[in-house]
C-alpha cells in the first residue's frame, strides 16, 4: 500500500523548522505535566466529595463528573476558554490550557480513586476503627496505602491520556506539539513529512508509560 503512493517526500524543507517541533514537543510535556499534577488534586478532591455527609457537596462533585465525562474535550476548551477565561481577564493561554485539561482528566482521575478506595474490603475499615483510628488516619495509614497499589495503573495510563489530549488545546492557539506541526505544513505544504514527526513525537512520550503501566497492572495481578 505504501509502495503504490505517488508522494515525493521533502524532508529537507522540514529540517529546516526542527526546532519548532522541539519547543513543540517541549511545550506538550511542560502543559501534559503540570495539568498531570493539578488533575491529581482535583480527582482527590471529587473523589472525597463524592462520599461526603454534605449532600450539596455530593451533588456537586456527581454533577462535575457526569458533565466533564459526558462532553467532548474539544467543546470543553471552547466553551471554558472563550466564554469564561476571556470574560473573567484570564489572558494566558497556557495557564487556561492547562487548567481545562486537568480539569477534564481530573474527573477521570475522581474515579480511579474512587474506585481503588471502593475496592478495599471493608473488614479494613473496622479494623481501623477498632484500633481507634479516626476516618482521616484510617485513609491516611490503612486505606490509602492499600488502594494506591491498585491506582497506580489507571493513573498512569491516565498520562498517556493527557498526552494525547493535550493535541486539542491548538485549537486556542497555544503552541504546543501539533499546533507546531500544522504550522510548518503551513509553511512548507508538507503535510505528511508535518504529521509524521509529529505521531512518532507522540509515541515517544506515550509508550513507555503505556508500556509502564502494563507492566505495573501486571506485576499487580501476581
Amino acid at each position: 500500500m505504501f509502495t503504490n503512493i505517488s508522494y515525493d517526500f521533502y524532508w529537507k524543507n522540514i529540517y529546516e523548522y526542527k526546532q519548532k517541533f522541539i519547543d513543540g514537543f517541549l511545550v506538550t510535556i511542560y502543559i501534559s505535566s503540570f495539568a498531570l499534577l493539578l488533575s491529581l488534586i482535583i480527582g482527590t478532591i471529587f473523589a472525597y466529595g463524592q462520599n461526603s455527609k454534605f449532600i450539596l457537596v455530593r451533588f456537586f462533585s456527581k454533577f462535575y463528573i457526569e458533565i466533564i465525562r459526558g462532553t467532548p474535550l474539544l467543546v470543553q476548551i471552547l466553551i471554558f476558554f472563550y466564554i469564561f477565561a476571556n470574560n473573567l481577564g484570564f489572558n494566558n493561554r497556557y495557564v487556561v490550557g492547562v487548567v481545562i485539561l486537568s480539569m477534564f482528566a481530573g474527573a477521570y482521575v475522581s474515579e480511579i480513586i474512587r474506585a481503588g478506595i471502593k475496592s478495599i474490603d471493608k473488614g479494613q475499615y473496622e479494623s481501623a476503627k477498632s484500633l481507634g483510628f479516626t476516618p482521616a488516619q484510617s485513609y491516611m495509614y490503612i486505606i490509602f496505602p492499600q488502594a494506591y497499589k491498585r491506582m497506580l495503573p489507571p493513573l498512569t495510563g491516565q498520562f498517556a491520556t493527557i498526552i494525547k489530549d493535550s493535541s486539542l488545546l491548538s485549537i486556542i492557539s497555544i503552541s504546543e506539539f501539533t499546533m507546531n506541526a500544522q504550522e510548518v505544513n503551513a509553511f512548507t505544504y508538507s503535510t505528511l513529512e508535518s504529521y509524521i514527526p509529529l505521531g512518532l513525537g507522540y509515541l515517544t512520550l506515550t509508550y513507555p508509560i503505556s508500556y509502564y503501566a502494563h507492566k505495573l497492572e501486571k506485576k499487580m495481578k501476581d
